[in-house]
């Protein structure tokens, strides 16, 4: 590298530090004339970086926004700092930044410097992180294998654990990582079986990249987080439900959020009858609990019991009998079953 180029990167360094440098400090930091630094800022300008310049004895040199982010130059320090809290964000699930994390992480590592990736993994051993509630964990090295195969169109091997406790190898053409809650899933082509598949991450170990590039294959979907939604609604078992609620139809219409959750139509004036949209059990139990009337449900007679489990549940958190919290209803029937 010249002399001239390599001062350039150190001058671009500097002012990537958000503050305001005065052209003589510039020069002393560089050991050079304030004329030299400005001859190099036009260099910086005729490269596409925005530096402003201000007048005056508290003038200076700044590295402004542009239209497109420079590449950024890191010190040592810096490096290690952004490499780690990166695997930490990448481990604990943020809302909005996870796959994103991910991409950064496996660019930075790819020109992280061996002494650095060093430092790195020496930090994440001794770091023991306090995961934010229940959930599975994923390893970031994992995450960054994956993140580089699906940026670098790389076929990757891994073994997988499937959920009844199967272990196989797979080849696979990764095409995104979606982050669910506190799960990972990556989402690929799975060669051997010739169809596309979602894999937890949690469950795969030993994944590398096999170097082999592939043509981009085109999703069956609208993108990676809809497949996903798309396939694990079909994997888990759906229900219609038919219910009266003692409530008056357009309330309770109101309340469960519109037609998408299904018909609601009147009896009587104090009183409807739901037929829900499919859905799980689960879901249907909390928009019945969730409404604050009296219900009776008709079908499914998984959903009643469900329902009747679901209240003994609440019953005994609250202190009291089931007899003692569960008055008849009119009809004889028990509310909610």
């Amino acid at each position: 590298m010249s002399e001239t180029s390599a001062r350039l990167l150190n001058l671009l360094s500097l002012l990537q530090t958000p503050r305001e440098w005065p052209g003589r400090e510039l020069a002393d930091r560089l050991r050079v004339t304030t004329r030299t630094i400005r001859r190099d800022i036009e260099r910086l300008r005729e490269l596409g970086y925005p530096v402003h310049a201000t007048m005056g004895a508290e003038g200076g040199y700044r590295l402004a926004a542009g239209t497109a982010m420079p590449p950024l130059l890191l010190d040592d320090e810096e490096a290690v700092a952004i490499a780690v809290g990166l695997r930490s964000t990448a481990g604990h699930t943020i809302a909005g930044i996870e796959e994103a994390s991910v991409r950064a992480l496996a660019k930075l590592e790819q020109v992280l410097p061996a002494r650095l990736r060093r430092r790195v993994a020496t930090l994440g051993t001794a770091t023991v992180p306090m995961p934010a509630g229940d959930g599975p964990t994923v390893d970031p090295e994992h995450l960054a294998v994956l993140a580089a195969a699906i940026a670098n169109h790389e076929r990757v091997r891994f073994r997988y654990r499937a959920g009844a406790g199967d272990l196989s190898r797979r080849l696979v053409e990764p095409h995104r990582l979606v982050a669910a809650g506190r799960r990972w899933y990556l989402v690929a082509f799975d060669n051997d079986r010739d169809d596309w598949r979602i894999f937890r991450v949690d469950r795969l170990s030993e994944p590398f990249a096999t170097g082999a590039r592939t043509a981009p294959r085109e999703l069956p979907a609208a993108d990676a987080g809809a497949y996903v939604r798309e396939r694990m609604r079909g994997m888990a078992a759906t229900y219609r439900a038919v219910a009266t609620v003692h409530g008056p139809a357009e309330e309770v219409a109101a309340r469960l959020g519109g037609p998408a959750a299904g018909r609601v139509e009147p009896l009587d004036e104090g009183s409807c009858r739901w037929h829900s949209a499919p859905d799980s059990l689960e879901w249907l139990a909390l928009r019945l609990a969730l409404l604050g009337r009296e219900f009776t449900v008709h079908e499914p007679a998984e959903l009643a019991g469900y329902v009747r489990e679901m209240g003994g549940r609440m019953t005994r958190a609250g202190g009291a009998t089931e007899t003692e919290a569960t008055p008849e209803s009119p009809s004889g029937n028990t509310p909610g079953g």
